[in-house]
C-alpha cells in the first residue's frame, strides 16, 4: 500500500500542477482579449498604447510559449511533443523574446504613468510611445538573439529542452537576465515608488483655510478640530496600494526566473518548470492589475456588460391610469361652448394662478 501511494503522489502532483497550468493559459487568453477589447473602446485612456501593447505581448506568448509549455515540455507539462532542432531552436528565440518583451513593456507602462502623474505639465518630456515600444521590441529581438548563439538542442530521443533555462543562452545566460529583468525591476522601482511618494504626499497635505474665515477660538472644541483627522491616513493607505501591487507581482512572478538564470546550469535545469510557469501566471496578472484597477476601464467593462446581458421587460404603464386621463375618461368630452382664441389665454393664466372660478359679483 506504501508503494501505491509513493508511485502515485509524483502523478498526482503531475496532474494537479497539469490543471493549474491549463487554468493559467485561460485566464492569459480570456483576460487579455477581454482587456484588448474594453481599452479599445474606452475613449480619452491616457496609457492605451502601452496597454494594447501588454495585451498583444501576453496574447502572443499565451498562444506560443504556453501551449509548447503544456504539450513539449517535461510535468507539469505532458511531454509527449519532440520537437526537432529547428522547431527547438524557434521555441528558444520566442520565449527568449517575447519575455523580455513583456518585462520591459511593464516598465514602459510605468514610466508612462510617472511622467503623466509626476509631471502633468510637461509634454515635451513625455517621449512618443510609438518610439518607446519600437525601441521595446528592439531590445527585445536582440534578447531573442542571444539564444541562437547557445548550444544546439538535442536530437529528438531526447527530453524537449528548449527553454531559455535549458542551456538556450549558454554564457550569454547571465547577461539576458540582467537586461531582460534586472532593468526592468530598477525602472518598475524607481517609477512606482516616486508615485507612490508623490500621492502619499497629496494625500497627507492639510486643507488650505477658507478666505475670510474667522480666527481660532481657544476653546476646546477649536483645539480638537486641530488634530488631523483619520480620512488622510486612509487615503495614504489607497495610494500605496496601487504601487504596492505592481511592484509586488511583478517580484513575485519574475524574481525567481531571473534567479534561476544566474544559477548553474544543472540547477535552473532542475527548477524550470516551477519557476516557468510562475513567470508565465504574469501574463494571466496583467489584465487584473493594470486594467480593473483602473476606473475608466471599469466603467466601460460595466457599460459593455450591461449592453451584452437581457435586458428585463419594461411594465408599461397605461395613461388612463393616471389621475387626471382617468377622470377626464370618466367626465367624457366637455358639454360647454368653445372658448374662443381671446378667451382661452385668460382661462389658463386663471387656473395657473390658483383662482377658483367664481360668477362674477353684483353691482
Amino acid at each position: 500500500m506504501a508503494n501505491t501511494t509513493e508511485l502515485n503522489a509524483p502523478e498526482v502532483a503531475a496532474s494537479i500542477g497539469l490543471i493549474l497550468a491549463a487554468v493559467v493559459e485561460a485566464a492569459a487568453l480570456l483576460g487579455n482579449s477581454a482587456l484588448l477589447v474594453v481599452v479599445l473602446r474606452t475613449p480619452g485612456l491616457r496609457d492605451a498604447l502601452y496597454l494594447v501593447h501588454l495585451c498583444i505581448v501576453d496574447l502572443l506568448a499565451a498562444a506560443s510559449i504556453m501551449p509548447l509549455g503544456l504539450l513539449a515540455a517535461p510535468p507539469p507539462g505532458l511531454g509527449r511533443v519532440r520537437l526537432g532542432p529547428a522547431p527547438c531552436c524557434a521555441a528558444r528565440f520566442l520565449s527568449a523574446a517575447l519575455l523580455p518583451a513583456c518585462t520591459l513593456g511593464v516598465a514602459a507602462l510605468g514610466l508612462a504613468r510617472y511622467r503623466l502623474i509626476v509631471h502633468p505639465l510637461r509634454p515635451g518630456a513625455r517621449p512618443p510611445p510609438t518610439l518607446v515600444l519600437t525601441a521595446v521590441w528592439a531590445a527585445a529581438a536582440l534578447l531573442g538573439a542571444l539564444s541562437l548563439l547557445g548550444p544546439p538542442p538535442a536530437p529528438p530521443p531526447a527530453p524537449a529542452r528548449c527553454s531559455v533555462l535549458a542551456g538556450g543562452l549558454g554564457p550569454f545566460r547571465p547577461l539576458w537576465a540582467l537586461l531582460a529583468f534586472a532593468l526592468p525591476a530598477l525602472l518598475l522601482l524607481g517609477a512606482y515608488g516616486s508615485i507612490f511618494l508623490v500621492a502619499r504626499r497629496a494625500a497627507l497635505r492639510p486643507p488650505r483655510p477658507a478666505r475670510g474665515s474667522r480666527p481660532r477660538s481657544d476653546s476646546l472644541d477649536s483645539r480638537l478640530s486641530i488634530l488631523p483627522p483619520l480620512r488622510p491616513r486612509l487615503r495614504g493607505v489607497k495610494a500605496a496600494l496601487a504601487p504596492a501591487l505592481a511592484v509586488g507581482q511583478f517580484a513575485a512572478c519574475w524574481l525567481p526566473y531571473g534567479c534561476a538564470c544566474l544559477a548553474p546550469a544543472a540547477q535552473a535545469a532542475a527548477a524550470e518548470a516551477a519557476v516557468t510557469w510562475v513567470a508565465y501566471s504574469a501574463f494571466a496578472a496583467h489584465p487584473f492589475l493594470y486594467g480593473l484597477l483602473q476606473r475608466p476601464v471599469r466603467r466601460t467593462l460595466g457599460r459593455l456588460a450591461r449592453r451584452a446581458l437581457p435586458r428585463p421587460p419594461r411594465a408599461c404603464t397605461s395613461r388612463a391610469w393616471h389621475l387626471r386621463a382617468l377622470l377626464q375618461h370618466l367626465q367624457g368630452p366637455p358639454e360647454g361652448p368653445v372658448l374662443g382664441s381671446s378667451e382661452a389665454p385668460e382661462q389658463t393664466q386663471v387656473l395657473a394662478g390658483g383662482e377658483s372660478l367664481s360668477m362674477p359679483e353684483a353691482t
